[in-house]
């Protein structure tokens, strides 16, 4: 169960999914399923006993030229298009509008008033 407000996801930008996933079973644990991704590709969830630990992302084409990998984290918010108005109110900027991800949620990119980037999602 999610509660507002709170850290909900994490997921590793990465340019090789194939390497990450070979480090992150080897040192962690970790088993993978896969998840097709619209317009292509796969999306990779990461399992720590049957529980889904996080996402791996594999960062391809343009929007993604000099970005390094890195882990991006996802609050949970109650309401996705409520919440991104009063955090615009507030000084944030939204990199990437609501979509909806069937079984997943709402999910918004934005960056807070001070520039730090993060997604915001309505859990399913």
């Amino acid at each position: 169960m999610w509660e507002h407000g709170q850290f909900w996801w994490n997921e590793l930008m990465t340019r090789d999914a194939e390497k990450a996933k070979a480090f992150y079973g080897s040192t962690l644990g970790w088993t993978f399923s896969e998840m097709p991704v619209e317009g292509g590709g796969t999306y990779w969830i990461a399992n720590l006993s049957d529980k889904p630990a996080g996402g791996i992302f594999e960062m391809r084409g343009p929007d993604f030229d000099g970005l390094p990998q890195h882990w991006f984290s996802y609050i949970a918010v109650d309401n996705i298009d409520e919440r991104l108005e009063l955090a615009k109110a507030h000084g944030a900027s939204v990199t990437r509008p609501p979509f909806d991800v069937p079984g997943i949620g709402r999910i918004a990119l934005l960056k807070d008033a001070g520039g730090a980037a993060q997604g915001w999602m309505t859990p399913a």
